[in-house]
């Protein structure tokens, strides 16, 4: 049932947001060379590690410049038409190609990357039990502005409290949260599973 839910809404959000892609991709190749179309490697279900597709919201070859996977508001890496993506996360909205591939869910732990996975004690491996999410509870309670063993915990405890219910008001609280644009840059912890 739920990854026939996955498919049903990636595949009606995608089509839904077809228009609004073809601009931000029009747009992105205007301001600044490189592909619009970032791919980052993550670690998804099982440890199983896969490429996350983004609309690219930095300059190109952002995260060898800088601080890396660190982005802070204001971060001068990030473009203008990048911006107005982050605020309104459409660069997230590729990630319903993900979802069709399988490699991720609607709703789960937000995937990161392989070198935080690395750093995993056996409790935090159970992160992994479940495909990873566009949204979690973790992203509702806070998302970047907090510290990344904080998030562990959110997405320990969502998938041990996991049910449909849980899940409709994780949906919920993301539309407000899209709308509102709160906690879209880290605060002082690890940039662990930035966006770039």
């Amino acid at each position: 049932m739920r990854r026939a839910f996955d498919v049903v809404v990636a595949a009606a959000g995608l089509l839904a947001a077809s228009p609004f892609l073809l601009a931000a991709v029009v747009a992105i190749r205007l301001e600044s060379p490189g592909s619009p179309i970032y791919r980052q490697r993550r670690v998804g279900l099982d440890g199983r590690a896969f490429d996350v597709v983004k609309l690219r919201t930095m300059v190109s070859g952002a995260e060898r410049l800088g601080a890396g996977l660190a982005v802070s508001e204001g971060d001068t890496r990030i473009t203008r038409v990048g911006r107005v993506l982050r605020r309104t996360s459409l660069d997230e909205v590729p990630n319903l190609v993900n979802v069709l591939r399988g490699d991720m869910a609607i709703v789960g732990p937000r995937p990161t990357v392989p070198v935080q996975v690395q750093q995993y004690d056996a409790r935090q491996r159970g992160r992994l039990a479940v495909r990873p999410g566009i949204t979690g509870w973790a992203q509702v309670n806070g998302r970047a502005e907090l510290p990344w063993s904080e998030r562990i915990e959110l997405d320990l405890w969502y998938i041990e409290h996991r049910s449909w219910a849980l899940d409709l008001k994780i949906l919920w609280r993301s539309v407000r949260i899209v709308f509102g644009g709160d906690g879209l840059y880290r605060g002082d912890g690890p940039a662990w599973g930035g966006r770039a």
